[in-house]
């Protein structure tokens, strides 16, 4: 679960919050403007500020009325697996509700700011209520076969019937149990059990493969091997290898299928392992420095005191192993995992154009780095992290830092405006990664999240000029030459394509806008439909409506989204304003279209 915000709306709440997010790493605390002096980050509008960190997945502590909260979310609740704990704290601090995600993190967490007040938490569902157990919510190291299973042993419980406990788990030793109860709880690191099946992640899964082995070779291998000795995949804490392997889609591909981390080991630390090896071979040893890569990793993330439970099995280009620690393994503790790096498009700047995906990898970051104005646009989603700053012209600068932070494992989101990808720094990464291979940069996992692009906003902005078919041009000569931009836009012009302008004009470059101007206007009127957007989603936002024998570089900044219109565009009244569409050819269901730059 990640850190929890704490949301206040009076001076009172926010001295509560303060109090108890005291108690919790890392925690944030929220606070209506105007009202709560002091608070990490400030909000004016209460419940789209709830609806946003909700829909980022940050669970919530409301300092304030349940109704706030329910009313806040109520509309954006849809699966309750992947939904944040929501718990509402009384002001006077006398109570404390888990209202959702009770089973994921919100009871316990209830509990712990309810023994800082020294209340009870007024948890409610049924199995915490009885026992203070939730089954379909097992501790770190444990996991379910099925947790729809769950639901009928949690029953029974509740009504007062005892389980039969089948193993060992000190977690479950609570429960009340009997030899002949009719409900069965067996902890196993076996498979094809039935009933409620808990899985201690006991197992250390080491693996190994060629360079740019398929990954369903590998998967299929450790399937084969485990199946074959019994073992469940779901016992399995992590996937280890040699630090070599550490970008290799084989190794991550498996790790994420099972949902375990990857982590990884030098040379050095397997060769130490040699004397638990089963078949230790000279042949690898020549070949990266050590006896044994599958049985080496899993022995060495089992800990020592683990046994070799499976020793290597092959396929052409894979290998796996597989050892057993006397506990769950802690595999965040064990050999060196993966960073994280996404590359996110916070939209425009409107909180509201912000995807949800862009949302929730902001909110789980640790850092992040980008443009200050960009950091600045995310407000309150910023509050807590690191923040990594640099002006404009040291692209190369934030995206090589962002690189470099995830290798020492943290999980970076590095902020673009717009779309991540459109003229944006998601390519500047993958070129980074092309040219300068830095070896740590084998231990980042790199995903590239889109947004809402300047071209999108204007076009909802001004109707629907991007309707049919369009193009973006940046009319910015810093990384291109003129020449090549001149090409691109006589060849926009002859294919009469929307064009959408972006750089149009610098503090430099005065002139590249009124000679795309005159590029266009060898193939379109000048009474073609010109939208200026400046600012969108800003609070200075500000779009006009010109035509291209008007449009002069006067009109424009970096901060302007010039968009043209083809031949087709044309011009409609409604609602006391005037629209922007480009008709993609419905003209013979819908009549005669008007005649371009006149109005509907």
């Amino acid at each position: 679960m990640t850190s929890p915000v704490f949301v206040a709306l009076t001076g009172p709440g926010l001295a509560l919050a303060r109090r108890l997010a005291a108690a919790l790493p890392e925690a944030q605390v929220h606070g209506l403007a105007g009202r709560t002096e002091g608070a990490d980050a400030t909000f004016a509008d209460t419940l789209a500020h709830l609806r946003d960190l909700f829909a980022a997945g940050r669970p919530i502590v409301g300092v304030c009325a349940a109704g706030i909260l329910i009313r806040a979310v109520a509309p954006l609740l849809a699966d309750k697996q992947a939904e944040p704990p929501v718990i509402a704290v009384a002001q006077d601090g006398s109570a404390v509700v888990p209202l959702l995600g009770g089973h994921h993190g919100a009871n316990a967490l209830a509990r712990r700011l309810a023994e800082v007040l020294g209340v009870a938490a007024a948890v409610t569902t049924a199995g915490d209520v009885v026992h203070g157990i939730a089954l379909d919510e097992p501790p770190p190291g444990w996991r379910l076969a099925d947790p729809a299973a769950a639901k009928p042993v949690m029953a029974a419980l509740a009504a007062g019937q005892p389980v039969r406990l089948d193993g060992i788990a000190p977690w479950l030793a609570a429960l009340p149990q009997s030899t002949d109860a009719a409900h069965v709880v067996t902890v196993t690191e076996g498979r094809d059990c039935t009933g409620l099946v808990v899985h201690p992640q006991t197992l250390a899964l080491g693996v190994g493969c060629e360079r740019g082995a398929d990954p369903a070779e590998l998967r299929d291998l450790v399937a084969r091997t485990l199946a074959a000795a019994g073992l469940s995949e779901k016992a399995v804490a992590c996937v280890c290898s040699l630090d070599l392997k550490a970008d290799e889609a084989a190794v991550r591909a498996l790790a994420a299928d099972l949902d375990v981390p990857a982590r990884f080991f030098t040379a050095a630390e397997l060769e130490r392992e040699t004397p638990r090896l089963a078949t230790p071979s000279d042949v690898v040893f020549a070949e990266v420095g050590c006896h044994g890569v599958s049985e080496g990793a899993a022995l060495a993330a089992a800990g020592p005191d683990a046994a070799l439970v499976v020793p290597k099995a092959k396929s052409p280009r894979a290998t796996c192993a597989v050892a057993r620690s006397p506990a769950p393994i802690d595999a965040a503790a064990v050999g060196r995992g993966l960073g994280r790096l996404t590359v996110v498009g916070i939209g425009p700047g409107q909180a509201g154009w912000r995807t949800p995906a862009v949302s929730a990898a902001v909110a789980r970051a640790s850092d992040l780095v980008g443009y200050g104005l960009y950091l600045d646009l995310l407000g309150p989603a910023a509050a807590g992290k690191r923040r990594h700053q640099s002006d404009l012209g040291a692209e190369a600068d934030r995206a090589r830092a962002a690189l470099d932070l995830a290798g020492q494992g943290r999980d970076v989101a590095l902020v673009c405006s717009g779309d991540a990808g459109i003229y944006a720094l998601a390519t500047l990464v993958f070129e980074l990664i092309a040219h300068e291979a830095d070896p740590a940069w084998r231990f980042v996992e790199v995903t590239v999240e889109p947004g809402v692009s300047a071209i999108q906003a204007a076009a909802a902005r001004s109707g629907a000029p991007i309707g049919h078919d369009f193009c973006t041009i940046s009319l910015s000569d810093l990384l291109t030459p003129w020449e090549v931009i001149d090409a691109r836009l006589r060849g926009a012009a002859a294919g009469d394509f929307v064009v959408a302008f972006y750089n149009p004009v610098s503090k430099r470059r005065r002139d590249h806008l009124a000679r795309a101007r005159e590029i266009l206007l060898t193939g379109r009127p000048g009474t073609t439909p010109v939208v200026l957007a400046r600012n969108l989603g800003r609070p200075d936002e500000c779009v006009t409506v010109t035509t291209l024998a008007e449009l002069s570089p006067d009109m424009a900044d970096m901060l302007t989204l010039v968009l043209v219109g083809s031949r087709e565009s044309r011009l409609v009244d409604h609602g006391g304003r005037r629209w922007l569409y480009t008709p993609r050819g419905y003209a013979a269901k819908l009549g005669e279209p008007v005649a371009m730059g006149e109005t509907a």
